[in-house]
């Protein structure tokens, strides 16, 4: 009996990876159908500060949504040795926070050339906060797991500390997300019933994805 149940969570780990993989991609499609079709693209350098601001929810979304749970899911989806797997966390989780950084980059240039203050939503205080506790979760993992590295000892002491705390924060990446979506929407007036759709849509396949990120990582191998 507890053989057949062991085999049931196997197969349902696999087959969250395959849903959260799904929502992923048709997140990403809607993504960019906004941007590049209802929002004429990305130019971080452009005199329209409109498509200087499409920079930030383009890579915010690449890399603290799609490329963050691709490195969450690492250990369930890669299949190779541990180091390799390990090698490919830390490196998707860099690209995720340097993606990040210039998508924080950009709102700022943004509201800098339209004279908007800073920080003044919920949606920029719990981006920054994800940004920060984002970058010091890196931090954090590649000193106790990389270099220097702990002990053995410490680092099974400190690896659940890590996996929940990564895990929190992605939760959080997509909280920011949701509520950013809410706000564009609510500040550029979008009445367009396409438009609306696409945003809405977006945010559900965003909402299901880290669901199903979620669900790979807490069930077992």
């Amino acid at each position: 009996m507890a053989i057949i149940t062991r085999h049931r969570i196997q197969f349902s780990s696999s087959r969250s990876a395959v849903f959260a993989h799904l929502f992923g991609l048709i997140a990403a499609i809607l993504m960019l159908v906004w941007i590049f079709h209802f929002s004429g693209g990305i130019d971080l350098n452009s005199e329209n500060t409109n498509l200087i601001f499409n920079v930030h929810p383009f890579l915010m979304f690449l890399g603290f949504i799609l490329v963050a749970g691709q490195a969450i899911m690492a250990y369930k989806t890669i299949w190779a040795d541990k180091r390799t797997q390990k090698l490919f966390h830390a490196v998707l989780h860099l690209s995720a926070l340097m993606m990040g950084i210039i998508g924080v980059y950009a709102v700022f240039k943004y509201h800098r050339k339209n004279q908007i203050p800073n920080l003044r939503s919920l949606h920029s205080w719990l981006g920054l906060g994800t940004i920060c506790t984002f970058g010091l979760q890196w931090v954090f993992g590649f000193l106790f797991f990389a270099f220097p590295r702990g002990s053995r000892e410490t680092r099974a002491r400190v690896l659940p500390l890590h996996a929940f705390g990564g895990l929190l924060i992605f939760l959080l990446a997509i909280c920011t997300a949701e509520t950013g979506l809410v706000e564009k929407s609510a500040f550029s007036k979008i009445t367009n019933g396409s438009q609306a759709r696409v945003l809405n849509f977006t945010g559900l396949f965003i909402l299901l994805y880290g669901v199903a990120v979620a669900f790979t990582a807490l069930l077992p191998i």
